[in-house]
């Protein structure tokens, strides 16, 4: 896991400020690579890379790195989990090789095989590989967009780097605010892609790769599409059948995402998700440690994870940390939390201190269970909203019925503890529009009130789509709808992102054996299956050694924070946010927690 940048000058680097722009990128996303630092330079172009040694420990391992014959050179953020394999299938071919890396694997099997190569590749990745023949720079990133990639293009030419901070960092990129990125946090709680908060930035699309010639970008091209997916329709094995295909499917993406060359960690919670990951990497004879995280708000509750975490461990004899994360540690940490934060989210500070606890146990590698609900059906949303969808939509049918619900809602949404409810007429009769006032968080009348109306309403106009910055969810069904916008939208936006950065604040790689491409094409299409209640029960049941019923039969509470807690007027006062929404304590704490990040974020102002 690393942190890659890079400039493309029309100038020709010798004659600019490039490397000293790309030093200062690399230099910002130092924890991303705190082992090796590295630049590469050719007229025109410079390349940047910090490593965090994972696989092949040896610095001729480093980056960027160019091959043999000094065609083209990389820099390479990411793992790929089925390296081996297909550095065995090269060496036949009569590749030699000079690393036991798995950046090596990738760099010579794009110079065979040019971009077709991305759909061999297992893993997680964003990646640039530049051509000093064609002078074409090449960028790709994985289809999930579990790595991060960010662009910009310059008066002079184009910068890249694998964080937002990064490139404002460089110098050459305008710190005007993007009404787009801003409104699409408001509405989500997270940055909708390709969207960033400054106007100049732009993620690459997930799935995406791009190519640069003479400095100026083409058009990003989609290579690989996670939604078909959720939109064909597979076979209809029986339940014995399908519960052995989870079981094999599973065990091999716990499997490839234990590859490493040093020691590897596991988050430990108390649900179904982070246990059975726990549960097979122990069945596969990995020596992995259990760190779970724990909060005194929590203790003798219902949501408190630790006595469950534990009897986990101790059902898969795993080694096991707890860590006990207070209100005032909290409180010390958010400055850093806020400056590491690449683009504002609700989320992620349960991954942050999770992390900083696997990092204070000397680790560089964690296994995450995040993605399970997204694959087996572990909201309630793939119930509840294609059910509400139709209700709304004969609702809808009923002439002035938006105007009487219109009333109820209104005066409930005053109240503040449901402001989303004034809502439910305008979004009501599609999937879409349920599913928007499921995960939104604030709707699009409330944001000429938070960004002013001209922000908002350009905005608004920007991201596009009825709900905004959402396009219709075509999909072979209710359920696989759900599913489809849950990994496209609030995985990939929030969660994943959420993971890297958090992560990688503590030079910590989060590996995500439930948000694996091979997996998703053996069980995506049984999606409308699990649905039932099936897919976690499938999921349970994956283990040889079945997990603890403590761990099975109990309801569902994710991986929390006591955050309405912690963010009282004290709190918020040492956040820096002095506003009469962030401290209405009837206000729902991410709306809080939003108008903190809102104002202290340095991006972009």
């Amino acid at each position: 896991m690393c942190g890659i940048a890079g400039v493309i000058s029309t100038l020709g680097a010798a004659e600019t400020s490039a490397p000293d722009a790309v030093r200062r990128m690399t230099a910002r996303m130092s924890v991303r690579g705190p082992d090796a630092e590295g630049q590469w330079l050719s007229a025109g172009v410079v390349l940047g890379h910090r490593r965090l040694a994972i696989l092949d420990l040896d610095p001729r391992a480093n980056q960027p790195m160019t091959s043999t014959d000094g065609r083209y050179a990389i820099v390479f953020n990411g793992e790929i989990y089925n390296f081996r394999e297909l550095r065995r299938e090269l060496e036949t071919d009569g590749v030699v090789f000079r690393t036991t890396s798995d950046t090596e694997v990738l760099l010579n099997l794009f110079a065979l095989e040019g971009e077709r190569m991305l759909r061999r590749l297992r893993g997680m990745f964003a990646f640039a590989i530049w051509d000093t023949q064609t002078r074409e720079l090449f960028l790709a990133r994985d289809p999930y967009g579990i790595k991060p990639l960010y662009y910009a293009r310059t008066r002079d030419g184009f910068v890249f780097a694998s964080q937002v901070k990064a490139l404002l960092a460089s110098g050459l990129v305008s710190l005007e605010r993007e009404p787009a990125g801003l409104a699409g946090f408001y509405l989500w709680g997270s940055v909708p892609e390709p969207w960033t908060l400054c106007r100049d930035v732009f993620a690459l699309p997930a799935g995406h790769w791009l190519r640069v010639r003479t400095g100026v970008a083409d058009a990003s091209v989609r290579w690989y599409d996670i939604r078909t997916h959720w939109q064909e329709n597979g076979c209809t094995p029986s339940p014995s059948e399908l519960q052995e295909r989870v079981r094999q499917a599973l065990t091999d993406s716990v499997r490839a995402h234990l590859v490493a060359d040093v020691p590897v960690s596991v988050f430990l919670s108390g649900g179904l998700d982070s246990g059975v990951t726990a549960g097979l990497a122990s069945e596969l004879g990995a020596h992995v440690e259990g760190i779970t995280i724990g909060f005194e708000e929590f203790g003798g509750r219902h949501d408190d994870e630790v006595p469950v975490a534990r009897a986990i461990a101790a059902h898969y004899s795993l080694p096991h940390y707890v860590r006990m994360v207070s209100r005032t540690e909290f409180e010390q940490d958010t400055p850093r939390i806020l400056d590491a934060m690449d683009q504002p989210s609700i989320d992620g500070v349960n991954t942050w201190f999770a992390s900083k606890a696997a990092a204070e146990r000397g680790y560089k590698v964690v296994l995450s269970g995040v993605g399970g609900d997204e694959l087996f059906c572990g909201y309630s949303s793939f119930r509840q909203i294609p059910r509400m969808a139709a209700l709304g939509q004969a609702l809808a049918a009923v002439p002035g019925s938006r105007a009487v619900l219109g009333i109820p809602c209104s005066y409930l949404a005053k109240s503040r503890s449901q402001p989303k409810l004034a809502g439910m007429p305008a979004f009501m009769a599609s999937l879409e529009g349920m599913y928007f006032l499921n995960r939104s968080l604030f709707l699009p009348e409330e944001l000429p009130a938070l960004m002013g109306a001209d922000m908002a309403g350009e905005g608004l106009a920007r991201l596009g789509g009825s709900p905004p910055g959402m396009a219709k969810a075509d999909a072979r069904d209710g359920t696989a709808a759900v599913g489809l916008l849950e990994s496209t939208f609030y995985l990939r936006n929030q969660l994943l992102r959420d993971s890297d950065w958090a992560s990688m604040e503590h030079s910590l790689e989060l590996r995500t054996p439930l948000v694996d491409v091979k997996l998703l094409q053996s069980l995506g299409t049984f999606v409308s299956r699990f649905a039932t209640g099936l897919g976690k029960t499938m999921l349970a049941r994956s283990l040889t050694k079945a997990l603890p019923d403590l761990v099975v039969h109990r309801p569902k509470t994710g991986f929390s924070l006591p955050m309405a807690a912690w963010l009282s007027d004290t709190t918020q006062r040492h956040a820096g946010a002095d506003l009469p929404l962030a401290s209405a304590r009837r206000t729902p704490w991410a709306r809080r927690w939003a108008r903190v990040i809102v104002e202290r974020m340095t991006a972009c102002e």
